[in-house]
């Protein structure tokens, strides 16, 4: 079986990955020379199906149940099983309430609790969830990883646009945005975010904080950095981040901690996430090409699982995958 994938985001290499551990021969097509500046790039990397609830279809939290575990046995050390706390200021209690009725899987936590997770935050909230179960990693490492897996594992990665499509038993396509020319039904969702780094604060796991207008995260990463995102805005306009944006995402982060005001601004960026319009990811077939597309905000949540569906159309042969849409809604 030979398998061309295009695209080398998230979706691109776990489907590689999923066809390349089924005995496939894979060969990787992306125009970029490298993935930064896509949206895989500017993620989070929160693996968090229980959270996801509180705003997303119960199909969001059951296909993402597994991913942590995916991700840790593709990637073994990459992940990072700690949980996200949610937050709430004060004056948005009602928030963190509403939260709770919506979602599953956390425990309620009270001031000392909080202080005893995550000293940093210790006498800042009166109470929080801890989503116990929940996962995260560093998206741009573990994309770096997973393409070095591959290559090691004797998937080929080419740049352009090949022309020797005929060559191949099946294609996969990865697209995202760039398909959307082809499929009007996908829009663009901007997402904005930053990357702070203070030595002041620590922190063991994402932090979520609440608001009216949006939820705000912050996800540790290594060297004191932390990834601060990320607004939601029904756009494809891929300018740099707004003023306003900026603002929401500094208040909020000195909403989680004080020492944040002096943080240094590492950098901002957007990405562009494929959505349809119920916000749900979908795997069809058309003949011999296999379309994963609409992650939306879910990449690093739902890649495995869209992965191992477009495998098992690849190795089962299956003509059709009204199935796999119906089992979305």
């Amino acid at each position: 079986m030979k398998a061309l994938v295009r695209g080398a985001g998230v979706a691109g290499l776990t489907a590689a990955y999923e066809l390349a551990m089924r005995g496939a021969t894979v060969t990787v097509v992306d125009p970029r020379r490298d993935i930064t500046g896509t949206a895989s790039w500017y993620a989070g990397g929160m693996l968090a199906p229980d959270c996801e609830r509180e705003s997303a279809e119960q199909i969001v939290q059951d296909l993402g149940l597994n991913a942590a575990d995916w991700w840790e046995t593709a990637l073994p050390s990459y992940v990072t099983r700690a949980g996200t706390l949610v937050v709430a200021a004060g004056r948005d209690a009602t928030e963190l309430a509403r939260f709770a009725s919506r979602s599953n899987g956390f425990q309620t936590l009270g001031e000392e609790e909080i202080g005893a997770l995550e000293p940093d935050l210790g006498g800042r909230f009166r109470l929080a969830l801890h989503f116990v179960r929940e996962a995260h990693l560093d998206p741009r490492a573990a994309l770096t990883a997973l393409r070095d897996r591959l290559e090691r594992k004797g998937v080929s990665f080419v740049e352009g646009a090949p022309r020797w499509m005929k060559r191949f038993d099946v294609t996969i396509d990865c697209t995202g945005m760039a398909r959307a020319k082809a499929d009007p039904q996908l829009r663009g969702v901007r997402g904005e975010m930053l990357i702070l780094r203070t030595p002041d604060v620590s922190l063991s796991r994402p932090i979520r904080l609440l608001h009216p207008r949006f939820p705000v995260y912050v996800v540790p990463r290594n060297d004191h950095h932390f990834m601060v995102g990320a607004t939601m805005i029904e756009s494809d306009a891929i300018g740099p981040i707004t003023a306003r944006s900026m603002m929401e995402l500094l208040n909020a982060a000195y909403t989680i901690h004080p020492a944040f005001a002096e943080s240094e601004i590492v950098e901002s960026g957007v990405g562009i996430r494929p959505a349809f319009p119920d916000n749900l990811p979908r795997v069809t077939r058309n003949g011999d090409v296999i379309h994963i597309n609409g992650l939306y905000r879910h990449g690093f949540l739902l890649a495995p699982a869209m992965a191992r569906q477009a495998a098992d159309l690849v190795f089962s042969r299956q003509t059709t995958t009204e199935r796999i849409h119906e089992a979305c809604h």
